[in-house]
């Protein structure tokens, strides 16, 4: 049996880092991967939009860690070179009835302590957005868009320049974790590590019962999809367009990539009786009409015919069907009783925004027991 320092669990984007925040503060890390490159799920389907922490609940994990993280992650695509742009985002209120709401949004960004939001009057958007509908908007300039693959390669790079591993095309299929010996069990061989972090997203909640058997405190996954489409030929604007949020997501929003191509989406579509390793991403083309009348509501002049299935994404969810959101799990031993281990769950948007400044706080949790030293 291997017996190594440390051991991630996925090779997203956030196991990505939370690998690399590992080897910087002198931990040997391996990181191990089920499928045969990284980032080949959730992080790799969604609008690689760098937000600005401004939907979620004052002083949760969510607001906490995108508002932190969106300022390493800029200052990190700086250093690395990697493709992003500060575009910018708008937030409209399509009707009079939702002023109320947009102000409201104002407020929670400011007590969340971002980069305060603008104010748009229809008469600025008017000049600032001639084809948008909307009565008014909040702009917000810190949002921005990045290329997640880039991002991706680049934590990976300073993970092996930090004496770091990726293993791809090896899944965990059991293991046993107590305070004195943690072993993972591999189809073909088995590890012993003194630090184990669980960042498998989707598949998350069972890699935890693999690990721990089944625990009342391990919480039932929920999956929802949410299918893109892009528009065919070129968009007519310069910012992100966003309606205002809805009880599972942010509304089907325009997006644009690097290229200055725009998409659609994502839509909310639960799955029901899913099983992370089945999962269907086929974009339905009857969707597109839904697609259609969502996006009219601020952009009246698109063409239905304009509009293609692209991809679709899964977000991995703590909440049944119809409810709010809820927050990114970071669970350590003080729920389940095994120091050096933690579990990340529920890491869906804005997971990539938020992965620099999680690791972070993965790090600091793991570190600040003295027993889990290097060798321990």
């Amino acid at each position: 049996m291997d017996k190594l320092d440390a051991v991630v669990i996925g090779a997203g984007v956030v196991g990505l880092a939370v690998a690399r925040a590992l080897a910087q503060a002198g931990r040997e890390v391996l990181v191990l991967e089920k499928n045969t490159h990284f980032g080949e799920e959730t992080s790799a389907r969604n609008s690689e939009v760098i937000h600005a922490g401004l939907y979620y609940p004052e002083g949760s994990l969510k607001a906490r860690s995108s508002v932190r993280g969106n300022h390493l992650l800029y200052s990190y695509c700086q250093e690395k070179n990697i493709a992003h742009q500060r575009c910018g985002k708008l937030i409209v209120a399509t009707s009079p009835a939702q002023l109320s709401q947009l102000k409201a949004l104002q407020n929670k960004a400011r007590s969340n302590g971002c980069i305060p939001l603008e104010w748009r009057s229809k008469k600025e958007l008017a000049v600032l957005e001639p084809e948008l509908q909307a009565e008014a908007a909040l702009f917000s300039p810190a949002t921005g868009i990045i290329d997640s693959h880039g991002l991706m390669l680049a934590l990976l790079t300073d993970l092996e320049a930090f004496g770091g591993q990726l293993v791809t095309a090896n899944e965990v299929t059991s293991g046993s974790l107590h305070e004195g010996r943690k072993v993972i069990q591999l189809q073909d061989f088995a590890i012993q590590a003194n630090l184990v972090v669980n960042a498998a997203g989707l598949h998350a909640p069972d890699l935890a019962r693999k690990l721990h058997g089944s625990q009342p405190w391990i919480p039932q996954p929920y999956f929802a999809k949410g299918n893109y489409f892009s528009l065919t030929g070129k968009p007519p604007f310069k910012h992100l367009i966003y309606p205002l949020p809805e009880a599972a997501g942010l509304g089907i929003h325009l997006t644009l990539d690097l290229q200055g191509r725009a998409r659609f989406g994502p839509d909310v579509e639960w799955l029901t009786a899913a099983n992370a390793d089945t999962l269907d991403y086929s974009v339905d083309h009857s969707r597109r009409e839904a697609f259609s009348r969502a996006i009219r509501n601020y952009w009246p002049g698109l063409k239905t015919e304009t509009l293609q299935p692209d991809y679709a994404g899964i977000r991995p969810k703590l909440c049944v069907p119809g409810s709010e959101a809820v927050d990114f799990q970071l669970l350590n031993e003080k729920t389940h009783g095994c120091p050096g281990v933690l579990h990340l769950l529920g890491i869906e948007s804005p997971g990539l925004t938020a992965s620099l400044a999680l690791a972070d706080i993965v790090v600091e949790q793991l570190l600040s027991n003295n027993n889990q030293a290097p060798g321990a």
